[in-house]
C-alpha cells in the first residue's frame, strides 16, 4: 500500500494552535465573578496551581477556561450601555428563549440583537458579568462556517475585493471533513 505524505507549502507558515484554552479576566471581587460564572453560566470550579501568589479562581465548561485574576484596582463600569459592537465572548446556547426568561427572572439587564444572512437567522443577547466584560448567548450555529477561500461567488463591498474567489487544495479539503462533519451532526 502507498502513502501519500501531504505537505502545504505556504510563504507563511502560522503557529501549531489546537484550540482555544481560556479567556483570563481582571475581576474586582473573584467570589462575586466565581459565583456568576457558576450560577449563569454553568462553568464549574475547577483546580488552580498552588504556584500562584495572587488571589484567583479557575472554572471550565464547554471546552474553554474561564481565569479570573482578583484587582481591586479594576474599573468599576458604572452600567454602561450594553453595546454588541463592544468586545465579548460568545457562547452558543439551544434555547435564547429560554436564556432570555432566565435573565429576566435574575433581574439582569440585556439587549437582542438578530443577525440574518441568506435568510438564515441568528438570535443574539448580550449581557455585563459583574465587571462589565460582555458575554453574548446566541444560536450562531444556524450560519454555517465557510471559508471566504472557498466560497464560489463574487465578494460583495470593498472589505473583500482581494479575496480570492477559487479554492485550493487544503480549502477542498477542509470544506469536505466540515460537510461530512455536519452530516454526522444532523442523523
Amino acid at each position: 500500500m502507498t502513502q501519500i505524505e501531504i505537505e502545504e507549502v505556504n510563504s507563511c507558515e502560522s503557529l501549531p494552535l489546537l484550540s482555544l484554552n481560556h479567556v483570563s479576566l481582571l475581576c474586582r471581587s473573584v467570589w462575586d465573578s466565581m459565583r456568576f460564572y457558576e450560577e449563569v453560566l454553568g462553568f464549574v470550579l475547577i483546580k488552580r496551581p498552588s504556584s500562584f501568589n495572587f488571589n484567583g479562581a479557575w472554572l471550565y465548561n464547554y471546552g474553554i477556561g474561564i481565569h479570573l485574576i482578583e484587582s481591586p484596582a479594576t474599573e468599576d463600569f458604572e452600567l454602561r450601555p450594553i453595546n454588541p459592537k463592544d468586545n465579548h465572548i460568545s457562547f452558543q446556547c439551544t434555547d435564547v428563549g429560554l436564556v432570555k426568561r432566565k435573565l429576566q427572572e435574575m433581574g439582569m439587564r440585556y439587549v437582542t440583537a438578530v443577525v440574518e444572512d441568506d435568510g438564515i437567522k441568528v438570535d443574539q443577547v448580550f449581557f455585563h458579568d459583574p465587571d462589565g466584560y460582555m458575554i453574548e448567548l446566541c444560536n450562531c450555529e444556524n450560519i454555517p462556517i465557510i471559508p471566504v477561500s472557498s466560497c464560489a461567488f463574487k465578494p460583495r463591498g470593498s472589505n473583500f475585493s482581494k479575496a480570492p474567489t477559487s479554492c485550493g487544495f487544503m480549502e477542498t479539503l477542509m470544506m469536505e471533513s466540515l460537510s461530512l462533519d455536519m452530516m454526522n451532526f444532523s442523523f
